[in-house]
Parts: structure tokens; sequence; C-alpha cells
């Protein structure tokens, strides 16, 4: 038995050891393994992230400027509140300009209708006259014309 027990010693004792070696060898050679998958690892992931880095820098440059444009545009904004008031004086005299730019175009085309002195405006600036400088006759025309425009004056007003 006791040879038979030597041999099953010998036996497990060669496994232990074979396992034993196997196991130095792994844990001996895993951290070089497991550096070469890290620089692997690295060698494919650095410059996909080097590329995201810079894009997400030059994103937040972008987004910062349009943050500052937005400030801007919120201060006219607010600014434009304090004059509403201008706006609505503006508005009301525009209202008034249209209002009274009515009234005038009214009035002038009732005056265009009604108006018998711009026919004799418009007959005396077509009729020219050659009369001798005749002192007597001219004081009498003039006394006439300014007859006629007092009677047309007269009669505008009196139609207003």
């Amino acid at each position: 038995m006791s040879f038979n027990s030597d041999s099953e010693l010998e036996v497990k004792v060669r496994k232990a050891s074979e396992r034993i070696s196997e196991n130095m060898h792994i844990v001996a050679n895993e951290p070089s393994l497991a550096f070469y998958r890290l620089q692997e690892h690295v060698r494919k992931a650095l410059n996909p992230m080097v590329d995201r880095k810079i894009e997400a820098n030059k994103l937040h440059q972008e987004l910062q400027g349009r943050c500052y444009d937005i400030e801007y545009a919120v201060c006219a904004i607010k600014s434009m509140d304090n004059a509403d008031e201008s706006f609505k004086n503006i508005q009301d005299h525009l209202k008034n300009a249209i209002f009274l730019k009515q009234q005038l175009k009214y009035e002038e085309s009732r005056r265009k209708k009604n108006d018998p002195s711009s026919v004799y405006k418009r007959l005396s600036a077509h009729i020219t006259l050659d009369l001798p400088d005749l002192p007597e006759f001219s004081d009498v025309v003039r006394e006439t014309a300014n007859r006629v425009e007092s009677m047309m004056s007269k009669a505008t007003h009196s139609a207003n």
C-alpha cells in the first residue's frame, strides 16, 4: 500500500504542481496581456475621443456666443418696453395726420366743384392782352378786378 499510496501521492503532487505552474504562468503573463488590451483600446479610442473633445469645445464656444446674442436681444426687447408710450403717440399722430389729409382732400374736391373763381383764374391765366398804357383805363380795370375777386371770395366763404 505504501507503493500505491506513494504513486497516488506523486500523481496528486504532480497535478498540483502543474496547476500551480499554470496559474503562475497566467498570473505572470496576465498583466502584460491586460496592458496590451489597454494599449489596443487606447489606440483605437483616443483619436475619436480627441475629435469629440475638440468638437465639444467648438460647440461650447458657439453656444456661449449665442447666449451672449440672446442676452443682447433680451436687453433690446426690454428697452423697447419703455418705448411703448412713444409708439402710441406716433400712432395717434399718424391717425390725426391721415384724418387731416382726408379732410383737406375732401375740402379741395368740394372747392374744385363749387369754386367759380377757379374758372375765372384759369381763364385769366390764358388770356393775354396787350393793352396800351392808359392810366384812366388801367385804374378802371384794376378796380373791376378787385370787385370781382372780393365777390368771389364772399361767395366762397358763404358756401363754406
